[in-house]
């Protein structure tokens, strides 16, 4: 046996480099995450003592509570976002959606630059690069618009801005719940538990009245709740029909067009049943009655799920690259799909205009 004194290898010291920023890279995360962490409990401490001090208010004055209040002016007014304890809850959904964001940028980054980094079979490793790269270059990209824009007070950018954290709970739960274990895992976990944490600070603190009221009465709401409605039954229909098959007769759950591992497949029949099945069927019915909720629920479903779209198609050039057997660079089906699903979002969001806080129907509430 010899041993080799050659200067290291720069392909096998790639590694240790990549261990050392992510060193960097979690150290400063975890700052943050400290830091947002140090003012909910500060949020939370002054609103739970808020709260003792109405309790004891309440016998001497018990109707005051029940009565809207004035418009408070400030930053977080008149933008359609509910005025509240609110300022504080988007400050931090607005930090966490910060390091969201950052943190894509360097999973995404070194998801697609670290050839190794996925010990999944073929088809999956090829399927989350795919997924890093729409990321990285279309869902980061949209997260940092929304969030300038949103700031300015534009309606659009709100619900964008809700829709491409949903987009993040959605995807990185196929990072975190199917792939193997890599490197990487906790910045995933950081991303779906920080996504989804912000996106229900967003969506609490949105002014859903006001969003509702910017949509006129010549909106093809209907048009809209048609399209929810098909992708309610057909994507509901197909995985209820497969799953059902194979309880019966014990086969396998049928492969797609895309290729991906038995655990995998089952993982995204889970999260299609459990979250856009009733997203879509939910929201359709909300929207068809043009009920509030419905062109919130609506426009952030459709937003999330155009990108969504587009990680499945990459996926399958990523695949058909890759030489996975079976895998092919093209579903017939798909661009009818995506088609419907963006002019749906197009068509809902640009029939939304902002509401001045006079034109309201109902004015915005201080909750706290």
């Amino acid at each position: 046996m010899t041993i080799s004194m050659a200067s290291p290898d720069p392909v096998s010291s790639a590694p240790a480099r990549f261990f050392g920023l992510l060193r960097s890279t979690v150290a400063a995360v975890g700052s943050q995450v400290a830091r947002v962490l140090r003012n909910v409990t500060e949020r939370v401490e002054i609103l739970v003592r808020g709260g003792r001090e109405v309790a004891s208010d309440v016998d001497v004055v018990p109707a005051v509570r029940a009565q809207p209040t004035a418009v408070v002016d400030g930053p977080e007014t008149g933008t359609g976002l509910a005025t509240p304890g609110t300022a504080a809850s988007l400050r931090t959904a607005r930090i966490l959606s910060v390091v969201v964001a950052v943190a894509m940028v360097l999973a995404s980054a070194v998801g697609l630059w670290w050839r190794g980094l996925y010990q999944d079979p073929a088809s999956a490793a090829a399927m989350f690069r795919g997924y890093d790269l729409v990321s990285l270059a279309v869902a980061t990209p949209l997260l940092a618009a929304a969030l300038t824009r949103a700031r300015q007070g534009s309606p659009r950018a709100q619900l964008l801005w809700a829709g491409m954290l949903a987009y993040a709970v959605y995807t990185y739960s196929y990072y975190v719940f199917g792939a193997a274990l890599n490197a990487l895992l906790l910045v995933h976990v950081v991303l779906l538990v920080q996504s989804a944490v912000a996106l229900v600070l967003v969506l609490r603190n949105l002014d859903i009245a006001g969003i509702a009221d910017g949509f006129d009465e010549r909106t093809p709401v209907r048009s809209v709740a048609a399209v929810l409605g098909f992708l309610a039954a057909g994507l509901g229909g197909m995985w209820i029909y497969n799953s059902l098959r194979s309880a019966v007769t014990g086969a396998a759950l049928p492969q797609g067009v895309l290729v991906q591992p038995a655990p995998i497949l089952r993982l995204g029949y889970v999260l299609d049943l459990a979250t856009l099945v009733p997203g879509y069927a939910g929201s359709a019915w909300l929207l068809w009655r043009r009920r509030t909720w419905g062109y919130v629920l609506a426009a952030v479903l459709l937003t999330a799920s155009g990108v969504i779209q587009l990680d499945y198609m990459t996926a399958l050039l990523f695949q058909a690259a890759a030489e996975v057997p079976g895998a092919t660079p093209y579903d017939p089906q798909e661009p009818f799909i995506a088609a419907a699903i963006v002019a749906a979002a197009a068509v809902l969001l640009a029939n939304l205009r902002r509401v001045r806080q006079d034109d309201a129907a109902t004015p915005l509430r201080v909750l706290s």
